[in-house]
């Protein structure tokens, strides 16, 4: 968009020239040709096409004898077999107050009622949709609208509302420079990178995998201490083999698109670095598989080929992952506001809350309330939307790379 002018009076006269029909090749290029010829100027542009029909916008200034141009464009729309209309007027789009935002929603299924109510809320905020994108079709559809006129805090609170109510994932960012640079990844390993918790995939092999599941779920709840329900956990698992590490790497899976965000946004210069209450004996190898950056864990002690019960060094709790993002941030070279943190429990609040944005990935309610947004489709992939890059991009990628993706459904 050009700049706004100053007074109505000196505000330039435009036309909007809009023009809808059957999508082939040489629409735009003819009916720019003929505007050429009247020796306007392009003040803005816009285009899409949806199951090949186009709609293309074009708002140029006004010549002195406008009459006759808006003849010609109509002359041009109808060689072309398509509808035009030409409104005349004063300047460019207004600037709007209050901010601008890309709020990213994504449904599975996402039905025209909810999508409904999402643009209502907008609505009744004071803001404005200028733009709406796809991003994906499948396996979840995702929608980026481009919003103005509103604070996107407050357009965060509105809409986290509406998308529980509507079981969507709504989430709400600053149109800024931010989501187009460089950026580092901190990520949970148990129940967001892999599925599933090591600590009682280990405990299977210790006959207590029930003990320390109840365990683990108070934990993520935030009903006791991080530290004391590890130790707790851990000193269960006394006595195990170690080769129970090998069995448990082995299991492991990962969380549907895992490998396709790390390897995408890898591509685009982007830094990762996986930061867990789990054990580094697991994490170290997950990094150096996904070719993960940087990771921070807590190392099981092994004594004599088995487990014995107990946490070599400090505890990498609730703080630690906190302190570990800053220092990976540090290393990066990017600021706090630069990281995106995911995770699912209660002791990845300090993280969640010391990054730019905080993703809470099919998380316990109480993270959910607390962090900037939440994911709750089972595609960990599905964050790379929230960054503006579309499912398509990531297949043509993919494809560039030899790489072969499931074919979308019919």
């Amino acid at each position: 968009m050009t700049p706004t002018y100053g007074t109505e009076a000196s505000r330039p006269e435009t036309l909007l020239i809009t023009l809808t029909g059957k999508d082939r090749p040489g629409v735009t290029s003819s009916i720019l040709s003929t505007l050429s010829q009247a020796g306007v100027e392009v003040v803005d542009i816009e285009q899409i096409v949806l199951r090949g029909r186009l709609i293309l916008g074009v708002l140029v200034t006004a010549p002195r004898e406008w009459r006759r141009l808006r003849s010609e464009v109509e002359d041009t729309a109808r060689a072309l077999d398509m509808t035009v209309e030409v409104d005349r007027g004063v300047g460019d789009n207004r600037s709007r107050a209050g901010g601008r935002s890309h709020v990213t929603i994504i449904g599975s299924p996402l039905k025209a009622s909810a999508m409904a109510a999402v643009a209502g809320r907008i609505a009744d905020s004071g803001a404005n949709i200028d733009r709406i994108e796809r991003m994906a079709r499948y396996p979840v559809t995702a929608i980026d609208l481009h919003v103005s006129g509103a604070d996107p805090d407050r357009l965060r609170e509105v809409l986290a509302v509406e998308a529980a109510r509507q079981g969507l994932d709504v989430a709400v960012q600053p149109a800024t420079l931010l989501r187009r640079g460089m950026r580092l990844i901190v990520m949970d390993v148990d129940s967001t990178l892999i599925q599933g918790e090591v600590i009682e995939m280990l405990a299977a092999h210790a006959g207590c995998e029930a003990e320390v599941a109840a365990v683990t779920e108070a934990a993520m709840r935030g009903e006791i201490d991080f530290e004391e329900s590890l130790r707790t956990r851990v000193a269960l698992l006394a006595g195990v083999d170690a080769t129970a590490i090998d069995a448990v790497y082995d299991a492991i899976l990962l969380a549907p698109g895992a490998r396709t965000m790390v390897r995408t946004l890898r591509r685009l210069g982007y830094r990762f670095a996986i930061v867990s209450g789990g054990f580094s004996q697991i994490t170290d190898r997950l990094a150096e598989e996904l070719g993960i950056h940087y990771a921070r864990a807590n190392e099981l002690e092994i004594v004599d080929g088995r487990l014995t019960g107990r946490i070599v060094g400090p505890v990498v709790d609730r703080a630690g992952k906190a302190a570990a993002l800053r220092e990976f941030a540090a290393e990066v070279g990017v600021p706090p506001e630069a990281v995106i943190a995911i995770g699912d429990g209660a002791n990845d609040l300090d993280m969640l809350a010391a990054a730019g944005l905080g993703i809470a990935y099919n998380a316990k309610p109480v993270v959910q309330d607390a962090a900037d947004t939440a994911v709750n489709v089972p595609y960990l992939d599905a964050i790379m939307y929230l960054l503006g890059i579309s499912r398509e991009e990531i297949e043509l990628a993919d494809a560039e790379a030899g790489i072969v993706t499931p074919s979308p459904p019919v």
